[in-house]
């Protein structure tokens, strides 16, 4: 039952990260303004979110956890509820802003899990928790999508408020009290994060890895809204029929946990970032056919969504003391690489096409690959490396 509040909590809160992506034709009618100007509100959104992360989310590793998320989401339900009545986009992004800010109470739950999973069955439990994350994220275009048509768009930032407000409650109510161990305040807090990242190459190295595994996929699904409108014809409760297809990735999180907790992690690895660079070329290559796009979909967010997990699971086990800290760098970084490939897709988009924003896809993708390939040659040298030294001493002894 725990396991199950944590996992709706997480895909609650960081699917007000998403819900503007499928409404971004109707925002710019609304508004008066140009397409690629209102993609702007997923670009700022995940900006937001990223600074969240900073900022807050290393406060899991200093205040009582329960406290902290039931109050953050009260927050958000203001955020949630403001957009709703914003008279332009300028005012629209600020608040945009906030409720990407305060939707890190996704991330906030994520190393609560971790805390409370036995220490075999970790990568379980982290794979449950981040099944709802990920349906969160897959579900949001759905239901705000389904949403716009029945009652507009703003209507979807009403039904988030009110929903913020009674996870707040359930939360507040049913969690178990988790006090951290550090006690050296805020700003010890903070530095200790630069300290990570310099003496932790593992969190380095999953960190970029999964930025560009995110930014992929929102090279993807950032203009995928314009492209079914526009060549396809699409309506809204179409283009949320299609979103749905996303939710089938959730499918690899609990996978990816298992294939973690038996050592697979690395090959694992480098099998997601190939079927993320094989599922964009075939969503630039298919792109008149809706059920080849639909299958692209399904491939890249089985990739996004299996990469995550496998890097969330090995980085947690760097400093069982820091997991707030870790995951604010990791996701910090995650969401970092999603704005930056929100931006760069649309401004594609908007001179090259379909094409354009696939293109990005396969070519940050393949990065992404080529970084894992480099990083497992190091790693197989240093090994080669240490056994070789220690043979003359074996033999010596």
């Amino acid at each position: 039952m725990l396991t199950f509040i944590l996992a709706t909590a997480s895909g609650l809160s960081v699917a007000n990260i998403f819900y503007s992506q499928p409404l971004l034709g109707l925002i710019a009618q609304a508004f008066h303004t140009t397409e690629s100007s209102a993609a702007a509100v997923v670009t700022v959104t995940q900006l937001g979110y990223a600074a969240g992360i900073i900022v807050l989310m290393p406060l899991g590793d200093l205040i009582e956890n329960r406290a902290l998320a039931s109050r953050v989401l009260i927050v958000t339900a203001i955020a949630a509820g403001l957009a709703a009545i914003a008279p332009n986009l300028p005012i629209f992004l600020v608040f945009s802003v906030l409720l990407g800010f305060t939707a890190v109470v996704a991330q906030i739950v994520v190393p609560f899990a971790a805390h409370l999973a036995p220490e075999a069955q970790r990568g379980r439990f982290v794979g449950q928790v981040m099944s709802g994350l990920l349906l969160g994220i897959m579900l949001a275009r759905t239901v705000s999508s389904l949403l716009a048509d029945l009652w507009g768009w703003r209507s979807v930032y009403v039904v988030s408020a009110v929903l913020m407000l009674i996870l707040a409650v359930v939360l507040a109510t049913t969690l178990p009290k988790r006090k951290p161990d550090h006690t050296d305040g805020y700003r010890s807090l903070m530095a200790s994060i630069v300290n990570l990242i310099r003496t932790e190459p593992a969190l380095r190295r999953r960190a970029a890895l999964q930025a560009l595994m995110f930014a992929t996929f929102s090279a993807f699904w950032t203009p995928i809204a314009y492209e079914l409108i526009k060549e396809h014809h699409l309506s809204q409760t179409q283009i949320a029929i299609f979103a749905l297809v996303g939710a089938a990735g959730a499918g690899a999180a609990p996978i990816a946990g298992r294939l973690g907790d038996r050592g697979l992690g690395r090959p694992a690895t480098g099998a997601v970032f190939a079927l993320a660079t094989v599922s964009m070329a075939i969503a630039g290559l298919g792109a008149h056919n809706l059920v080849i796009l639909a299958i692209a979909g399904v491939l890249l967010d089985l990739a996004v969504q299996g990469n995550l997990v496998l890097s969330q699971q090995e980085i947690y086990q760097l400093r069982p003391d820091a997991r707030s800290r870790i995951n604010t760098v990791f996701i910090g970084s995650v969401f970092l690489g999603g704005a930056i490939g929100s931006a760069l897709s649309g401004l594609l988009f908007g001179h090259t096409g379909w094409s354009g924003a696939t293109a990005l896809g396969v070519v940050l993708s393949i990065t992404g690959f080529g970084l894992w390939c480099g990083s497992e040659l190091l790693r197989r040298r240093a090994t080669s490396s240490n056994g070789t030294r220690s043979t003359p001493l074996s033999t010596r002894s």
